[in-house]
């Protein structure tokens, strides 16, 4: 007889614990052992939370090279049957040979479960796509949070605290009767009784600074949607700005400043033409601007003119600086209201949330859990199924907040989903790509700018460390059957086939995957905290960033005056909803994984460790200049600071 020593890990995870009998069965190239029962010295509590249990499993003879292990649980009479959640299994043989088999699941049923050597190749989870509505990228098919696999569903602390944080920042408006209250605003001062209770150290300095054109101007490049501001190589047709509108001394001329890279360009043209919401039985107003900017000699992004609407007439003025002080605010009003719109639908659930959605599902159906692309991939999924089955429910179905309270909400929703999506290209989600297609390489005061591309830059080293340690070649790329699945099934569900966009069909090198790869990682942590953290900072005070408003803009200068603006910005239930929600959105879980940690141990190798280490350090490294950089700054830009930034899309 020959004896296998079995180690079994029990994850850390709350509810980890299984008081069933577990059984394990080892399966080698010379044979297979018999079916075993685990029961060890520790007796019942062998599998509880953290426990690292040994055992022993005799065979008559050697069962060769280990390919793969057979586990199942059965449970005792009168006991109900519960959910295990086994990190890892190491074996060692008779030889000396120590194989480990990543598990890092739950086990919640008596059915049994098969796991491959960590260096092979494993079963994929039964996963189906759903389609949420018409030209949009699919989703998975869940009927609720539990019917989700084991593995992608939140944990007891995230499930607790989202909960909580939903139902506290309600609670403190509904405290102050103001969630039910459906009067309009009477003075500036009062929306201090909605901000005072939630305030960050930002959203006190947008508080105060929220007039001023240099801020106005700042937000395009550091705030929540840093996606849509373009270098001005020619002056749209549709937005007639004349030298003396502009630089009415003559100071400079629009073609000059255009030459030299001065002139730049924020032009939301999705939401032309939108169906507007009703909200407390009232017509809501979005426009499509066209804003202009220009680069001031101290580097300061300077607003000098902006159109609302995308047709010239008689009845769209041209707003500028000099015009008075509600006719030029009002004008602002009405770009931030047409930003919160363009950069929740596009810059946030497209680009990071649904996107994301598609690269788990598609990683969940298709690739081994053993496979080098899951091992990476993984820990970038955590919750991000089960947070966006909650956004469909609770945002944007019927009855959710952004239905009812935003401006697009309803129909135009979709609509400017729809045209987001056919502007969507793969170079646009390549943050080099995308920076240089902008022209906005040399834009001073770019802090997304520059930590991003450090960010990118990192994480694509990594990439092609690990992806050149398991693809010594560009034909074992091409002959990986699963990895071609997977990226079919990216581009037929999430890009809806669409080649326009860029996006790959099947990979031919390693050099196209791991750009593919650093892509997808960078959308799922970097890019998604850049457009979700700093919402409340920005939209708490909602003269900054009203969800939506209720009175159309001027067609006449010299109109505008301070009641006219308090009677254009959303009702005061309106502006209570919108800040909770940007609270709740905003707002980190104690559970919080940051960019670069793998919790569960899938790299059992010794130089992916190490290529693994390497990436932690450049990162810890980073945030260390990141941090340093902030405390010179009068705003400090914390969203890329790896430290700050989410592993995944979890909120």
């Amino acid at each position: 007889m020959v004896q296998y020593k079995v180690t079994v890990f029990t994850g850390d995870c709350l509810n980890s614990t299984t008081l069933n009998n577990v059984f394990i069965k080892l399966v080698g190239t010379d044979g297979e052992s018999d079916r075993t029962w685990l029961m060890g010295l520790k007796g019942a509590t062998s599998f509880v939370i953290g426990a690292v249990s040994k055992f022993k499993v005799s065979c008559p003879t050697s069962l060769g090279n280990l390919v793969l292990i057979e586990l199942d649980k059965q449970s005792l009479p009168l006991f109900p049957e519960d959910a295990w959640f086994c990190a890892k299994v190491e074996v060692k043989s008779p030889e000396g040979d120590i194989y480990s088999f990543p598990i890092y699941r739950w086990i919640a049923d008596s059915k049994v479960h098969r796991f491959k050597d960590g260096k092979g190749l494993g079963n994929c989870v039964v996963m189906s796509w759903d389609a949420y509505a018409e030209k949009i990228p699919h989703s998975m098919k869940a009927e609720n949070p539990f019917s989700l696999p084991y593995e992608v569903q939140f944990s007891f602390t995230k499930t607790t605290e989202f909960l909580y944080t939903a139902s506290t920042g309600l609670t403190e408006l509904k405290l102050k009767g103001l969630d039910n209250c459906k009067k309009k605003w009477d003075n500036i001062d009062s929306i201090n009784r909605v901000f005072c209770c939630k305030k960050t150290e930002i959203s006190e300095y947008v508080h105060e600074h929220w007039k001023e054109d240099a801020f106005f101007g700042y937000q395009f490049l550091n705030g929540v949607n840093p996606i849509l501001i373009q270098c001005c190589a020619n002056l749209p047709s549709n937005f007639p700005v004349t030298d003396d509108m502009v630089f009415p001394r003559g100071q400079c001329s629009l073609r000059d400043e255009i030459k030299k890279g001065n002139i730049f360009l924020c032009d939301y043209k999705h939401l032309e033409g939108v169906k507007t919401n009703t909200i407390n039985g009232k017509k809501q107003y979005l426009m499509a601007p066209l804003v202009l900017l220009h680069k001031a000699p101290d580097d300061k992004l300077m607003p000098i003119a902006i159109q609302l609407k995308q047709t010239p007439s008689d009845d769209n003025p041209i707003f500028l600086p000099t015009d008075s002080e509600y006719d030029w605010l009002i004008a602002k009003t009405f770009v931030r209201s047409a930003d919160f719109n363009e950069h929740q639908l596009n810059a946030h659930l497209l680009r990071t949330h649904l996107l994301a959605e598609v690269f788990a599902v598609s990683l969940l159906r298709n690739v081994p859990m053993v496979h080098p692309l899951y091992k990476l991939l993984k820990p970038h999924t955590r919750y991000t199924l089960q947070i966006n089955f909650l956004a469909r429910r609770l945002l944007i179905s019927d009855t959710g907040a952004f239905t009812q309270f935003a401006g697009s909400g309803g129909e135009g929703m979709f609509t400017i989903l729809q045209r987001s999506v056919c502007s969507l290209t793969y170079s646009s989600l390549c943050m080099p790509d995308d920076i240089a297609e902008r022209g906005l390489e040399d834009v001073p005061n770019f802090f997304y700018r520059d930590d991003g591309l450090k960010v990118w830059d990192i994480i694509h080293r990594f990439v092609q460390g690990m992806l050149g340690y398991y693809y010594k070649s560009d034909r074992e790329v091409q002959e990986d059957s699963e990895l071609q699945k997977w990226i079919l099934d990216i581009f037929e569900h999430g890009f809806l086939s669409q080649a326009e966009t860029g996006i790959p069909q099947r990979f031919t090198c390693v050099t196209a995957l791991a750009k593919f790869v650093t892509m997808v990682i960078f959308t799922c942590s970097a890019q998604h905290a850049a457009v979700n953290s700093g919402q409340y900072d920005y939209g708490g005070w909602m003269p900054n960033t009203p969800i939506s408003l209720q009175l159309p803009p001027p067609t006449t200068k010299g109109t505008t005056s301070e009641a006219t603006m308090l009677a254009t910005f959303p009702d005061v239930n309106v502006t209570a909803q919108g800040m909770a929600t940007m609270w709740l959105l905003s707002k980190q879980s104690s559970d919080f994984v940051p960019l670069g940690q793998y919790p569960e141990d899938h790299f059992t190798e010794e130089i992916p460790r190490k290529i693994l280490k390497d990436f932690q350090m450049e990162l810890e490294d980073l945030s260390l200049v990141i941090k340093a950089r902030n405390k010179r700054l009068e705003v400090p830009y914390t969203y890329m600071d790896p430290a700050e930034v989410e592993n995944s899309v979890a909120i």
